[in-house]
Formats: structure tokens, sequence, C-alpha cells
């Protein structure tokens, strides 16, 4: 994925320029994609569990145990944003700062509400 930063011309002008987005949990992306494959393990467990007919208690602790790994996951993710991508476009300033500030508001009230 890209973002479009500007460059300045000669003339004073500026001209958008693509630039590589750089996201901040890529240094711990090999981490997070084992936990994930281990969330789908999880859910694949479940699935088992249903077609077994496994005892409700048992199938509902197992609900709970993925939604946690999956609220670690999304806690994260949230956390390297915070730390890496509002924290560069706050330092940035302009708009691009008030549009990630809003995301990380909006991320923040779509992980309270779940």
């Amino acid at each position: 994925m890209s973002h479009t930063a500007h460059e300045t011309q000669p003339d004073g002008a500026e001209n958008p320029v693509e630039q590589p987005r750089s996201h901040g949990y890529l240094t711990a992306k090999d981490d997070y994609l084992k936990r994930l494959r281990r969330i789908e393990g999880q859910v694949g467990g479940l699935a088992r569990m249903i077609a077994g007919e496994r005892y409700c208690i048992d199938v509902l602790t197992q609900i709970s145990a993925t939604t946690r790994a999956l609220e670690s996951v999304a806690l994260g993710l949230l956390d390297e944003h915070l730390r890496h991508c509002v924290a560069h476009a706050v330092r940035q300033g302009g708009d691009e700062a008030e549009t990630k500030l809003a995301e990380a508001r909006d991320a923040i009230a779509r992980l309270v509400r779940s």
C-alpha cells in the first residue's frame, strides 16, 4: 500500500508523489501471523466441538479463549498504530495528524463496542 506525499518544485508548487507506506506492525509481522494461525486453529476446533456435540459450557469456554486471543491481537495492532502511524502523523502535523487521530478514536470505539 502507498500514500501520497508532496514534493516541492523549484517554483514553489507542490506535486503529489507516491511513497511506500510503512506499517508499525511490520517489525512483529511474523508474530502476528503466528498468533492468527493459532486462532484459526482455535476456530476450527470450535467447529469440531459443535460437530461432535460437545457440552455447551466447553464450547463457550473455548469461544471466550478465542475472543481473548483476537482482542490481544487487536490491542497489539492498535498500540503499534498509535506508536508508529499516529505518532509520525502528529510530528508531521496538518490534516494527516487529524486523520490518524480520528482513525485511532474510531478503532478504539469499535474495540470497546465489541
